[in-house]
């Protein structure tokens, strides 16, 4: 019991560290949040903000933080343990809250990805989120993003009870439906009364 609750807790605790907030304010002396469209301390901000380089780091932190719990926990527990469910959830729970910080956290869309890469020798469901995003962007193109991101993670949680049909695993399924879930919230479309203007440098001096 004790083992399984340490790789929930690591999940989330990791997931809430806003790598794409402090790396491009560290490097580039950017406030991602202040600065951006959303408020959103998330990795295209931090591309659009401080460059592909920067974006492309935030990217594989992000990720990362999904990753590594997940692995762990795909290495040190049964295969059907729901513990595994949990440990999927946790980063992009932590992600998405943020308690670390005095401002909602970010949209979960790269440590999902993340977690789902982390799912070896099942990382192949991540195919789950990436068809579904190609088919949005390029096929039936959603506007915003946001709407594009609820649609993809919907398709995702869908896809994964397909799964767990052909394979009995249910844990993973009932993982993926969970951050499905809390990504879908923290990816509402917002209206436009609820947007806000980005602060310039001198307005966030003041």
């Amino acid at each position: 019991m004790f083992i399984p609750v340490l790789f929930v807790l690591f999940g989330f605790l990791l997931g809430g560290i806003l790598f794409s907030y402090h790396i491009p304010k560290a490097l580039c002396g950017v406030d991602v949040v202040a600065l951006s469209h959303d408020g959103n301390p998330g990795t295209a901000n931090a591309m659009k903000l401080c460059g592909v380089p920067v974006g492309l780091l935030c990217l594989t932190c992000d990720m990362l933080k999904g990753y590594l719990p997940v692995r762990l926990a795909m290495a040190g527990l049964p295969q059907g343990s729901y513990w595994i469910a949990a440990a999927m959830i946790a980063p992009v729970l932590g992600h998405a809250l943020a308690l670390f910080y005095p401002f909602s956290g970010g949209k979960a869309v790269a440590v999902s990805f993340g977690v789902l890469l982390g799912l070896t020798p099942v990382s192949w469901l991540v195919l789950g989120l990436v068809a579904p995003y190609l088919f949005f962007s390029l096929v039936v193109v959603l506007h915003p993003n946001e709407r594009r991101s609820v649609y993809s993670f919907l398709v995702l949680a869908i896809t994964s009870w397909v799964f767990a049909t052909m394979t009995q695993r249910t844990n993973l399924a009932l993982g993926a439906s969970g951050m499905a879930a809390v990504a879908m919230w923290k990816n509402r479309v917002r209206t436009p009364a609820g947007e806000r203007e980005p602060q310039t440098v001198r307005e966030k001096a003041t």
